[in-house]
């Protein structure tokens, strides 16, 4: 007979399916955490993905800055001022012309030149000096709305400013104006912004105009496509007559063309500042002579060529005007002339004007 074992002597058989359970516990355990972390993980993707797309943006126009006009404020309704500039005092005379968007000069008798500024936007307190109006300027004030501010008048602006209706501030009725007295008469008038426009309040005038535009300007400068007739503008000069000639140099730093007027610099008096223009329009327009005193009239209705110049360069243009108050319109290829941001100079010259561009 066996001797039975003692307590400490029992051998206790391992349960093989115990372990079994536990292991397959744990791996399920770990298998689902996981798969839970796959979910989350796949969820943060999507959720990237959908902010991505949130934040794409559209580059459409209406989320593109757009860039304002510097020539003037074109968000501003206030009425343009037209002033008459005496051009037979030298090169250095004239003061506040710089402000003005838009300048024309055109033949007058004895083979000189008068000018006339548009001034929209600015308050500038000098301008001058001021002298007689030329019945053919009134057709380009009046196709950009303005005032038409002069000193005096030929007998034929006196009776087209009255057939025309043409809003007017005549120095030799009407304040806004004073003469310098260190300064020959009659070179030595001179006026203000601010003056102006008060007169034009007192008279009944209207300030403001919805009719004021006249060329299309681009926040951008103009850049010509080559083509066979741009040509390199570095130097322009035309011919009034055989004793007035006005030139231009181009100056690339600053991008604007300084004027010269019988070859020697057109400076400001005050500032001494050369007068400088961002583009140039030459109009080539029939003039002929009226009277024994030498005044000129002009074909400003009709059509005509001519060149536009900005940026280094030129092109030929063509213009039109269907009436002494409309619009005149500038092409270039067939399409509605585009120019640069910028003040311009408008050369209205004879049609036999010697214009050479280099």
């Amino acid at each position: 007979m066996r001797k039975p074992k003692s307590l400490g002597e029992v051998r206790i058989k391992p349960n093989h399916n115990k372990k079994k359970i536990i292991m397959i516990s744990v791996i399920s355990v770990a298998l689902l955490l996981m798969l839970i972390g796959l979910f989350y993980f796949l969820l943060s993707i999507n959720d990237n993905k959908s902010n991505k797309k949130e934040n794409v943006k559209i580059d459409d126009a209406s989320t593109v800055p757009k860039k304002d006009l510097t020539v003037y404020d074109a968000n501003s309704n206030k009425r343009p001022i037209a002033v008459m500039i005496d051009n037979n005092v030298g090169n250095n005379a004239h003061v506040g012309l710089q402000d003005a968007y838009l300048t024309y000069e055109i033949i007058v008798e004895g083979g000189l030149t008068r000018i006339m500024a548009i001034f929209k936007d600015v308050n500038t307190s000098v301008i001058g000096p001021v002298r007689s109006s030329r019945h053919y300027f009134l057709d380009y004030a009046l196709e950009s709305d303005a005032i038409y501010a002069h000193y005096g008048w030929s007998t034929f602006a006196q009776n087209d400013i009255r057939a025309l209706g043409v809003n007017n501030i005549n120095g030799l009725y009407d304040n806004g104006y004073y003469r310098n007295y260190n300064i020959a008469a009659p070179h030595n008038v001179f006026t203000s912004i601010e003056d102006l426009y008060n007169v034009a309040g007192s008279k009944g005038y209207s300030t403001t105009s919805d009719n004021y535009s006249l060329l299309n300007y681009t926040p951008d400068d103009v850049n010509f496509d080559t083509t066979s007739d741009l040509l390199t503008a570095n130097n322009v000069s035309m011919t009034y007559s055989y004793s007035e000639v006005r030139s231009y140099t181009y100056d690339s730093t600053n991008r604007y063309y300084l004027r010269y007027m019988n070859n020697s610099p057109h400076t400001d008096r005050d500032s001494g500042e050369g007068y400088h223009y961002k583009n140039i329009i030459i109009m080539k327009v029939n003039n002929s002579t009226l009277d024994s005193y030498g005044r000129q009239d002009l074909d400003t209705v009709g059509s005509g060529e001519g060149y536009y110049i900005t940026n280094g360069y030129a092109v030929p243009i063509t213009w039109s005007k269907d009436s002494r108050s409309g619009k005149t319109h500038y092409y270039y290829s067939g399409n509605e002339l585009v120019v640069s941001d910028g003040n311009t100079m408008i050369q209205v010259v004879p049609v036999n004007s010697s214009i050479t561009i280099s």
